[in-house]
């Protein structure tokens, strides 16, 4: 997909010495997947275009996660691949061939993996900047050639500390000031203020792609039923697939009828919601991170994943970890939520209170606590 960029000027435009053409450097962003990621990755791109406002950007991504780059105001040409491009010789050869007369200056690799690696090295860019250490995967070592360890752990952070050797320094600290910038759909903000509540509210999030990152159904309901009568906030609840519904009955079942089910919801319409919601409670999941970019105060269950490493980014949010599950990555998908089931409905309640208390300036209208 591209779009036609309007010209650009600013008084804070930087010469990019290691392009072609300092004044309008061609950069390629390479996040394949997953959706939650590819959020956290999108201040990248924004950074990118503060620096170099007359710069082309452009990003690489599978079908899946392509929905916050395409239409990002900072992106002019987004490229959308298939799942599983990058086992085809022919398909990574065709790649090269529509990529190379592109002409990049550099490339970003922020995922750090072969499919990445690959994308980026068939643009036939001179300079290749991907991740060392632990953060650096399988070829993408050898297929980047400017390599940078990150010093901080987060996505977002470590994402950003790959701008260094184009000028761009990143804060010494986690969690610096950041912009995200996600595409709006008036289509669906439409299609959610049909049925979305009136007065203040709260969205639930249940769902996971592991099922080591779940929590317990029965005590997102008694979070909801706590909210709605210490803090006169209803829930909605969101779900995707059969399953996934399921467990939303369980919650509005157990929420003592504060908690609704959302109808079925794409992900423009999920945002359109998130935008709207006092506080959003959900395990580490791409919604999770989605709330964080539209501005929703956000709480993050950890128990498989670690909140260091991608929990919802900075304040003014919350993320409740007790016990983080042992093993590598593929241990910790395949393991039961026994690190999650270590939250109690207490711990949760607690964060979400601190960042409703944290964030009721920016709520003028919401109703205040109730007596319990």
């Amino acid at each position: 997909m591209t779009r036609n960029p309007a010209t650009r000027t600013s008084a804070t435009s930087h010469h990019a010495a290691w392009a072609r053409d300092p004044a309008r450097p061609r950069v390629l962003i390479a996040r394949m997947s997953a959706i939650g990621d590819t959020i956290l990755t999108t201040p990248v791109a924004c950074r990118l275009r503060e620096r170099f406002p007359g710069a082309y950007l452009a990003w690489v991504v599978e079908q899946k996660s392509a929905r916050f780059v395409e239409g990002h105001p900072a992106i002019d040409e987004t490229i959308v691949l298939p799942r599983g491009w990058f086992v085809s010789p022919k398909s990574v050869l065709a790649l090269r061939r529509r990529l190379s007369p592109m002409r990049f200056d550099a490339t970003i690799d922020c995922q750090s993996i072969t499919k990445s690696a690959l994308a980026c090295w068939a643009t036939g860019a001179p300079l290749r900047i991907g991740c060392r250490g632990r953060y650096g995967s399988e070829l993408s070592p050898w297929l980047n050639n400017r390599l940078v360890e990150p010093r901080r752990p987060h996505l977002t952070d470590r994402s950003l500390e790959l701008l260094g050797p184009l000028g761009i320094e990143a804060a010494a600290e986690p969690y610096e000031s950041v912009r995200w910038d996600l595409p709006r759909s008036p289509g669906a903000e439409q299609n959610v203020a049909r049925w979305a509540p009136d007065d203040a509210f709260a969205v639930i999030n249940p769902g996971a792609t592991w099922d080591s990152k779940l929590w317990e159904m029965e005590r997102f309901g008694e979070v909801a039923k706590r909210l709605g009568e210490r803090r006169g906030l209803a829930s909605v609840v969101v779900w995707g697939g059969d399953r996934e519904q399921a467990w939303a009955k369980t919650i509005a079942a157990s929420s003592g009828g504060w908690a609704k089910l959302a109808p079925p919801t794409s992900l423009p319409e999920l945002a359109a919601l998130l935008r709207q919601a006092r506080l959003l409670l959900s395990s580490d999941t791409g919604p999770m991170h989605l709330a964080v970019a539209v501005g929703a105060p956000t709480v993050g269950l950890f128990g498989s994943t670690h909140p260091d490493d991608c929990g919802p980014y900075g304040a003014p949010h919350e993320a409740v970890l007790k016990r983080f599950q042992a093993g590598g990555r593929r241990a910790r998908r395949k393991a039961d939520n026994a690190a999650m089931r270590q939250i109690s409905v207490d711990d949760a309640w607690g964060a979400c209170l601190r960042v409703l208390d944290r964030t009721a300036c920016q709520f003028p209208h919401a109703p205040a606590a109730m007596a319990s």
